[in-house]
C-alpha cells in the first residue's frame, strides 16, 4: 500500500515501529563534523489562573498551559506521504509512543495534570519532523518571600523548569522567541498587583553533594520566569493602620481627665491597650514566624509605646497630686517643672526681715498662712496679753501706707510689708526669681503639655515610618 493512502493511524505505526524509532533514545543531531549536537527544546506556557501568595506556607499555585517544541528527525513523513499537509494529531496515547524531554519544576511542592490525561495532553507531529506536546498541569510551587516591609512588600516568585535526565550536553531548553509566557486577559490577583514579568534562560550546576539531580553530575539547562507582585493596601489600611491610628488617639483623651480621676484614666487606658493588642495579634497570625522585625511590628510596637505612655503618664501626674507640700521651680518651663516634679524643693516658709525676733518668725508663718489662704493684704495680728508691768501695743501687719498710719493713730504697732503680686501661674515669687506651685498646678501643668507633645511626637513617628516603607 503506498504512504499517501494510508490512514493516519497506520502512518503513525510505521513511523514509530521499533525496528526504526526507540523512544527510550534522544533524537540525534549530527554536527558538520560528525559529533551529536543537543537537542533544542523550545518551551512557552499561558498561564490562566494564579492564585495569591500565601505568606504563611511561602507558596502560590498556579493553572498554566506548557508547551513544548522540538524536531525528531526520525518522525519526518514529509517524503514518504508528501501529499498529507497536515499534522498527526493525538492525545496521551500518541505522546506514549513518543520520546519527549523530561522537564520537571525545580519548585514545587506537588503538581497534577488537570482533569483526566486523555483530554488534557495534545500531541502533534508536523511533516517536518517537528514535534509539539501541550499539557494542561496544576502546580504548587514554594516562594521564598521576604516579609521586611510586610504589607508594603513586593514579592517576585518564580516558576523553574528544569531538564532532569539529559545534561546540556544532550538538551538544552530554550524559551520561545515570541510570547513565551502569555497571561490570560482575565486573569486577576485580588491581593497583589502584577507589575511585570519577565523570563531567562539558564544553566544549573548540580554535583554529588547537593544531589539535585539524583547521583548524577552536571550542567542542566534551566528556564524560568518571574512575576513582580506588589501587595494592595486596601486591606490593611481599613482593617490595622486606620483602626491603630483611632485607638492611639483614644488614649489621649485621659491627658483631658483630671489627674485625681483615677477610675476612668485607667479604665480608659487599659481598654485602649487590650484592644490594640487584640488588633496586633489577629494580624500576626497570618504571617510565618519569621527571624527578623517586619515593618508591621515596627508599627504595631510604635502604636503601643505611644499607648503605654499615656498610662505612665497618668501615673506619674497621679502621684504629683497626691502629694502635700509646694514646690518651687527656677522657671515655669516644661524641664524646669519635671526637675521640679521629679525631685521636689520644698517651698521656704522664712520672709526677710522677719527672722530677728520670735515672735516676728511666728508672725511671719502666721502672715503667710493667712495669705495664702485669703489672698487679703490687710492683715491684723493679735498682739501678746498686756500685763501690769510692761505697755505693749497691737501689732498690725498691712501693706497699705494709709492704713499703716491710720493703725498709729490708734496706738498700735504698724509693719508695712512690701505688696509683691503672684507669679506667672499663681505662686509666690521671692528675690531669687523661684515661683512656688503647688502639687495640683505642676499635675495639670504637664497633662496640658502631654495634649501637644504626644500627637506631635506621633505625627513624627508616621512621618520617619510612612518614609521608610515607601523609600528606603
Amino acid at each position: 500500500m503506498r504512504a499517501d493512502h494510508l490512514s493516519q493511524t497506520q502512518l503513525l505505526t510505521r513511523l514509530t515501529h521499533v525496528c526504526r524509532y526507540d523512544r527510550l533514545e534522544r533524537p540525534k543531531r549530527e554536527s558538520l563534523n560528525g559529533t551529536n549536537r543537543p537537542v533544542k527544546v523550545y518551551a512557552r506556557a499561558y498561564i490562566y489562573f494564579m492564585q495569591n501568595l500565601e505568606a504563611h506556607d511561602l507558596q502560590f499555585k498556579i493553572h498554566a498551559l506548557l508547551q513544548f517544541r522540538y524536531v525528531d528527525p526520525r518522525l519526518v513523513f514529509k517524503e514518504v506521504a508528501p501529499n498529507r499537509t497536515k499534522p498527526i494529531m493525538g492525545e496521551q496515547s500518541l505522546r506514549d509512543l513518543l520520546w519527549v524531554p523530561h522537564v520537571f519544576l525545580a519548585n514545587e511542592r506537588s503538581s497534577d495534570i488537570l482533569g483526566t490525561a486523555e483530554k488534557d495532553i495534545l500531541t502533534s507531529i508536523s511533516p517536518d519532523g517537528t514535534v509539539i506536546v501541550s499539557t494542561r498541569i496544576s502546580a504548587t510551587l514554594y516562594c521564598w518571600m521576604n516579609l521586611q516591609k510586610f504589607p508594603f512588600d513586593e514579592q517576585h516568585c518564580s516558576t523553574v523548569l528544569e531538564s532532569w535526565m539529559y545534561n546540556e550536553d544532550d538538551l538544552v531548553l530554550l524559551w520561545e522567541h515570541k510570547s513565551p509566557v502569555t497571561l490570560a486577559p482575565e486573569l486577576h490577583l485580588t491581593e497583589y498587583v502584577l507589575l511585570e514579568m519577565f523570563t531567562n534562560e539558564t544553566v544549573i550546576n548540580a554535583d554529588l553533594s547537593d544531589l539535585r539531580h539524583g547521583a548524577f553530575a552536571g550542567n542542566y539547562s534551566s528556564l524560568s520566569f518571574t512575576v513582580h507582585l506588589a501587595r494592595e493596601m486596601g486591606f490593611y489600611m481599613m482593617d490595622y493602620f486606620i483602626p491603630s491610628i483611632m485607638l492611639v488617639c483614644i488614649s489621649w483623651v485621659t491627658f483631658w481627665l483630671q489627674a485625681d480621676q483615677s477610675a476612668p484614666r485607667i479604665t480608659l487606658g487599659t481598654s485602649t491597650m487590650l484592644t490594640f493588642i487584640t488588633l496586633a495579634s489577629a494580624q500576626g497570625k497570618t504571617l510565618p514566624k519569621v527571624s527578623y522585625i517586619k515593618a508591621s511590628e515596627i508599627w504595631f510596637l510604635g502604636c503601643t509605646g505611644f499607648i503605654f505612655g499615656s498610662l505612665v503618664e497618668f501615673a506619674f501626674v497621679n502621684t504629683i497630686w497626691r502629694r502635700k507640700r509646694n514646690v518651687e521651680v527656677k522657671k515655669v518651663n516644661t524641664k524646669h517643672v519635671l526637675v521640679g516634679a521629679i525631685t521636689p524643693r520644698p517651698a521656704r516658709k522664712d520672709m526677710s526681715g522677719l527672722h530677728k525676733s520670735h515672735s516676728c518668725t511666728s508672725l511671719a508663718d502666721s502672715t503667710t498662712s493667712a495669705s495664702n489662704n485669703s489672698f487679703n493684704n490687710y492683715l491684723t495680728v493679735h498682739a501678746f496679753p498686756q500685763n501690769n508691768s510692761s505697755n505693749t501695743l497691737p501689732v498690725i501687719m498691712t501693706t497699705d501706707a494709709d492704713k499703716a498710719s491710720d493703725a498709729k493713730t490708734n496706738g498700735t504697732i504698724a509693719i508695712q510689708v512690701d505688696d509683691q503680686s503672684n507669679g506667672a501661674n499663681g505662686g509666690n515669687t521671692e528675690n531669687s526669681g523661684w515661683t512656688t506651685m503647688t502639687p495640683q498646678e505642676i499635675a495639670i501643668y504637664i497633662d496640658k503639655r502631654s495634649r501637644l507633645v504626644f500627637p506631635v511626637a506621633f505625627a513624627v513617628f508616621n512621618v520617619f515610618y510612612w518614609t521608610f516603607v515607601y523609600y528606603v
